[in-house]
């Protein structure tokens, strides 16, 4: 016996790696290395983990994988942003069955979520695992503020504004819903390209605004929708009072809760409903605030949604 009859390719998988380096060239070691950016006084170090969860099925459907890996990155730097964070560097990790042309697929969108963040590609991991199902894939991403500038929330107060920032559409949540109705026949995806489309990464938008207004609280609206993000940036005390009719709900959720008869709430606490991130900002800079997420090059829409209450 040999470790390729057993299912695991070795001289492949080098081969492999050396194709990834032209997208990365400073992998192949045991280890990513970086340096701390100087100018520092007390620098903070922000780390996050995330997956893409089932929109993995998805790519399969569609037989793309182009987009996946920036759904990856975007998924873990959003969170990583939240605190101020400005993202340093990412690294991944892709179970497979086999090597193929998807895994590479997979890796360019990873890198391509790095180039729009800002951020290297640090290094990952690649396993062929003969008796997986299907592809697994999993993110890290590291960040850096200066610790008397990380944006906790504790600052915010009642009256403050909540600004709801566009989504690209379902981003990386909700899918296990969702292809239960494609399996049930009740949508398709021929009908309904856009559940591909890979999730925003705010990131380059989010360093701007920092730079120019104060910015009290984020939220990165992912799985339970905007109930249940939104509050994880406030203080103990208060709470949000969000006006869903406030923007406008793109097409797919209203055509994803007709087939599938859902109800207001359960579409609320699975899916972002077009809201993809939140600020909480004083509300003397809300107009200053919509204009620099609205001009070039970021080109984004956005809402006051709601305010901060107590509770």
């Amino acid at each position: 016996m040999d470790y390729k009859t057993s299912g695991v390719d070795i001289e492949k998988g080098k081969a492999f790696v050396e194709q990834l380096k032209i997208l990365a060239p400073g992998i192949g070691g045991f280890s990513g290395m970086m340096e701390v950016p100087s100018g520092y006084e007390k620098p903070v170090l922000v780390s996050g983990a995330d997956g893409v969860g089932t929109k993995i099925n998805i790519c399969r459907i569609a037989d793309d994988y182009t987009t996946i890996g920036q759904d990856l990155v975007a998924m873990c730097v959003n969170d990583v942003i939240c605190s101020g964070a400005k993202p340093l560097y990412f690294l991944d990790y892709i179970s497979t069955k086999e090597l193929n042309n998807y895994v590479g697929e997979i890796v360019y969108g990873v890198a391509k979520g790095c180039e729009i963040s800002r951020i290297e590609l640090l290094g990952g991991e690649t396993a062929e695992h003969f008796r997986a199902i299907d592809y697994d894939l999993a993110g890290f991403c590291t960040g850096i503020v200066e610790k008397n500038q990380i944006v906790d929330g504790s600052c915010i107060k009642q009256g403050d504004v909540i600004i709801g920032i566009e989504s690209s559409g379902l981003h990386s949540n909700g899918y296990t819903l969702i292809n239960d109705m494609l399996w049930r026949n009740l949508i398709f995806y021929k009908e309904m390209p856009e559940l591909l489309t890979p999730t925003t990464i705010y990131a380059p938008l989010i360093q701007h605004l920092l730079d120019e207004v104060p910015i009290l609280g984020m939220a990165h609206i992912t799985g339970g929708g905007i109930p249940e993000n939104l509050p994880r940036c406030l203080p103990q005390g208060l709470t949000v009072e969000v006006d869903y009719g406030s923007w406008d709900v793109p097409e797919m959720f209203e055509t994803i809760q007709l087939a599938g008869n859902i109800s207001d709430d359960e579409m609320r606490s699975v899916f972002n409903m077009g809201i993809g991130f939140c600020l909480v900002v004083p509300k003397e800079v809300v107009e200053l605030t919509q204009e620099l997420i609205s001009d070039t090059p970021f080109g984004m829409r956005s809402w006051v949604i709601g305010n901060v209450i107590e509770q």
